[in-house]
């Protein structure tokens, strides 16, 4: 009794310590045409924490637009100000399962795409472009709200 008593001890920190796998799935159905930067599926399973991130734009810490009238530029901003909001809630863009994009000017898509590619890289999200007249203030071209699932912490 007291060996396996010792024995189940010592492999507790083991357990406590050891990496829980992703709770994000992502899939490509072979029926569906082939994603560029997004996935088409993500799931997400087993306790994890949700964390939505509000729309973000091209506004700079101290309140300033960054690069109106320049697509490429707010793009940099607003995937700066997501990646602070995610980090906020101790999340990073592998743990984005959807992302929306609005911009009012779809002929720019590839400009935003190219800033996102960066901060991406191959683990994509389920994503939305969506063209829009006007956002919040005129000088914004673009939006871009975020949805991430972090696995949950063991206790």
């Amino acid at each position: 009794m007291k060996v396996a008593l010792m024995l189940l001890l010592s492999a507790v920190p083991a357990v406590s310590f050891a990496q829980s796998p992703s709770p994000i799935k992502r899939t490509n159905p072979d029926a569906l045409s082939t994603p560029t930067g997004y996935s088409h599926v993500v799931e997400v399973a087993g306790p994890a924490t949700i964390v939505y991130v509000a729309g973000q734009v091209a506004r700079a810490k101290d309140g300033k637009v960054v690069g109106e009238r320049d697509m490429k530029a707010q793009a940099e901003q607003v995937f700066k100000n997501l990646e602070a909001a995610l980090a906020a809630a101790g999340a990073k863009f592998s743990d984005v399962v959807k992302m929306t994009t609005y911009t009012t000017d779809m002929s720019q898509a590839q400009a935003i795409r190219d800033v996102r590619v960066r901060y991406f890289g191959d683990t994509v999200p389920a994503s939305t472009m969506v063209g829009v007249p006007t956002l919040a203030n005129p000088a914004y071209m673009l939006e871009i709200e975020v949805i991430a699932a972090v696995a949950a912490p063991k206790p």
